[in-house]
């Protein structure tokens, strides 16, 4: 694990793809199973804000999950998420698809984490995150781990860095302060 400043500046600077992990990361976590075999799931209104506003930044996103759920897809769908690959028990496989259909290389993906099964996709990527409930084998295969908790405004907290260490936050923010 980095954690320091300038180093996650530099590296967030670089980054061109946000790829989120699912349960854990937009959640937190828990899931609630409901009669009849689906589930419901909450997220954090402030994650969702910032993964708009990072999209409207030209910030592409993915979500890679070991599941599927209705309530993923919708949510993705909602947000307008460009990628949403679920059922993904050996991540480096969507990953892999969503760097070639977008053209980018390692260096400009974050992709942000929270267990052991994300952590070949912490050791590729230019930007590792993991969030600040993560499993301990996650962190020490990131760069930087949030302060907030996984479904508790982890993602905001990482759009936030990424679009200020590139110079576009006070453009994201411009339609909510001019």
């Amino acid at each position: 694990m980095t954690n320091h400043a300038d180093d996650i500046t530099e590296r967030a600077r670089r980054i061109r793809l946000l790829i989120l992990d699912c349960d854990g990361v937009l959640t937190d976590g828990r899931i609630i199973m409901l009669p009849g075999g689906d589930e419901t799931k909450a997220f954090d209104v402030k994650d969702g804000h910032a993964m708009v506003m990072a999209q409207r930044a030209g910030l592409p996103i993915a979500i890679i999950s070991g599941r599927k759920s209705s309530v993923v897809q919708a949510r993705a769908k909602e947000l307008g998420v460009a990628h949403l690959h679920e059922m993904a028990w050996v991540k480096t496989e969507p990953y892999d698809k969503v760097l070639a259909e977008e053209g980018l290389s390692d260096e400009e993906v974050c992709y942000v984490g929270d267990d052991v099964v994300d952590i070949p996709l912490l050791r590729r990527a230019g930007l590792a995150v993991a969030v600040a409930d993560a499993v301990e084998e996650a962190k020490q295969y990131s760069h930087f781990v949030t302060k907030r908790a996984g479904g508790r405004g982890a993602v905001r907290e990482v759009i936030e860095i990424i679009l200020k260490a590139q110079d576009k936050w006070a453009e994201a923010l411009a339609r909510y302060v001019d």
